[in-house]
């Protein structure tokens, strides 16, 4: 990762694709110590955190940690999910944040020096290329260890820097006493995640993000 230390950064986190990506590696990320590091990297000037939540329902699986985040640091976005019926007669939830982070970005863009984007969401791709076009820096956070990648390919080449978020695993794994063993330079082993206060399907569903866009 390339930083500079006056640099003014802002994580921009799509909260269904960064869940979707740590799963897909097998860990659990820690939000304290992610927020922790990135502050050694330069002056943090935010760190946005976006999510739909399912509010018909008493209780979500989210709810716990969208609550932790909003009193440690993070601004939370958050609006309903909405549920539809596809033409098949499948029950679908809909809750994608795309617009609201886009726009967030757009009107910080003039505080800011580098933009982090957790997400492997294509869909970004004229958002990078937007802020680039203000002078900004972008770097996309994803992976590219799963198969296939977690990140679509058009916005890791627009990215200034493309940042694997299994190369940071050491640094924000929730409980680094129980990431598996690998060996040297092999792929990342698929194991369920520990018991953490995260989204289930319901909260993010499969139709939002598919990790790629």
């Amino acid at each position: 990762m390339h930083f500079y230390p006056t640099e003014r950064l802002a994580l921009f986190i799509d909260g269904a694709n960064l869940y979707a990506t740590a799963k897909a590696l097998g860990f659990d990320i820690d939000y304290k110590r992610l927020l922790a590091l990135f502050r050694t990297k330069g002056l943090l000037v935010r760190a946005l955190y976006y999510t739909a939540l399912a509010e018909d329902q008493e209780y979500s699986s989210i709810r716990p940690l969208v609550d932790w985040l909003d009193y440690n640091g993070y601004t939370m976005v958050t609006k309903p999910t909405k549920e539809f019926t596809d033409a098949l007669g499948r029950r679908k939830i809909k809750g994608n944040m795309d617009i609201e982070l886009t726009v967030d970005a757009m009107r910080l863009v003039e505080n800011l020096d580098h933009v982090l984007l957790f997400t492997g969401d294509g869909d970004f791709r004229a958002l990078v290329g937007a802020l680039q076009m203000r002078g900004r820096r972008v770097s996309v956070i994803s992976t590219l260890q799963t198969q296939p990648p977690m990140v679509a390919d058009e916005l890791r080449r627009q990215a200034d820097q493309f940042i694997d978020l299994a190369d940071l695993e050491d640094q924000i794994c929730r409980d680094p006493a129980t990431r598996p063993v690998r060996e040297p330079g092999s792929r990342p082993m698929r194991r369920a995640a520990a018991p953490a206060p995260v989204a289930t399907t319901l909260d993010y569903p499969d139709d939002e993000d598919d990790g790629r866009g």
